[in-house]
């Protein structure tokens, strides 16, 4: 079977060891979690997992079906890159005397549409939001400039293409279904 890239969006009520439970999923069927971003959602005391993992389509859709069993997790879904809008964020700490001295380096961060967020006379801090390869590029531009001295990014973050997310959909469904109960 093939293998892609999924991403796995999960919705759970902000508990602890929920995190715990759900890698545990992924451990059970020897998958590794290339990146992982754990957030709050829109809605309150709701906690949003977004995950990049590479199986197939078939143990994927097993192991989100797992999940959704769980009592704390409220919803699972897995996309491919093309139902998805993917972004990573990632902060280069270069260093200003380098910066200020080879003027090459300004060159690329505005070539790489980055922008500095922070500037002092010892480091210079750079952020950039992208895909990976973008990030990735830029990190190794800087590193040929021998002016990196710290280097951190993201996990994925997403939205759906979907005019509204699934958890919108099922919460409503939900509020509609305890109305008519109390009718």
């Amino acid at each position: 079977m093939e293998k892609k890239l999924y991403t796995v969006i999960i919705y759970s009520e902000n508990i602890v060891g929920v995190l715990n439970q759900v890698t545990s999923e992924f451990t059970r069927r020897q998958i590794n979690i290339e990146t992982l971003n754990v957030s709050s959602s829109s809605i309150e005391n709701v906690h949003r997992y977004t995950m990049s993992v590479w199986s197939d389509e078939e143990t994927i859709g097993k192991v989100v079906k797992r999940l959704e069993k769980k009592i704390d997790v409220l919803r699972a879904n897995f996309y491919t890159e093309d139902e998805i809008f993917l972004q990573e964020v990632a902060l280069y700490k270069i260093s200003t005397p380098r910066l200020l001295s080879n003027k090459q380096i300004s060159k690329i961060i505005r070539h790489n549409n980055a922008r500095v967020i922070e500037i002092n006379s010892t480091y210079t801090v750079v952020e950039q939001t992208g895909k990976t390869e973008t990030i990735m590029k830029l990190y190794k531009e800087f590193a040929s400039e021998q002016c990196v001295l710290q280097f951190v990014k993201s996990g994925h973050i997403a939205v759906t293409r979907d005019v509204i997310e699934h958890l919108t959909e099922q919460l409503y469904v939900f509020d509609e279904d305890a109305k008519r109960r109390m009718i």
